[in-house]
């Protein structure tokens, strides 16, 4: 259960990164003494890790575990990336470095392509999800409708905190109902 809870407070760390990330550039770039944004995704994903890889053996899971990996790793390279960009004092250098790294499709790529695009890592935890579709389906619904608007295929505004507030309804379904349950049966 401890890889459960952790998994689903590194999802609302992941909503709370997403949501300060939504007030833009100029905020993320003043946020002082640290970049705040970023670090609540880093700090996110990487409580995610436990239970990625303590999901049911089934084969849902050995699709389900790399792909979420790819895209877990994708997000802390582009959280490190974001780090620097914080760092640098004017517009300028962030620039200068964009155009530096741009030139580098072994960095661009993976982890400014995918990582800030969500379709790799909400794919992996909607594939990961489905090994409770029998018992949930509800919640796996419900991280379907995340992976379709973090996919642009439902267009909706704030995307990313609308996607991320609906993964981290799903798995709180998921994890979570049983244990609810039981806390009622025994009262």
């Amino acid at each position: 259960m401890t890889y459960k809870i952790l998994f689903l407070i590194g999802l609302l760390l992941f909503l709370v990164g997403q949501i300060l990330l939504a007030q833009g550039n100029d905020f993320v770039y003043s946020q002082e003494p640290i970049d705040f944004a970023h670090w609540f995704l880093l700090l996110g994903v990487v409580l995610l890790i436990p239970q990625v890889v303590s999901f049911p053996k089934t084969i849902i899971t050995y699709i389900g575990f790399p792909i979420a990996l790819i895209g877990i790793t994708a997000t802390i390279g582009m959280c490190v990336l974001d780090f620097i960009w914080w760092s640098l004092p004017n517009e300028e250098l962030r620039i200068e470095f964009s155009k530096h790294i741009y030139q580098a499709p072994s960095i661009w790529k993976p982890f400014l392509s995918i990582g800030p695009s969500s379709k790799v890592f909400n794919t992996g935890l909607l594939i990961l999800s489905l090994n409770y579709i029998k018992n949930e389906k509800l919640a796996v619904a419900s991280i379907v409708l995340a992976t379709l608007v973090l996919w642009h295929i439902i267009p909706l505004p704030f995307r990313l905190i609308i996607g991320y507030a609906l993964t981290l309804l799903g798995y709180s379904i998921i994890f979570l109902r049983n244990s609810i349950k039981r806390l009622g049966a025994n009262k």
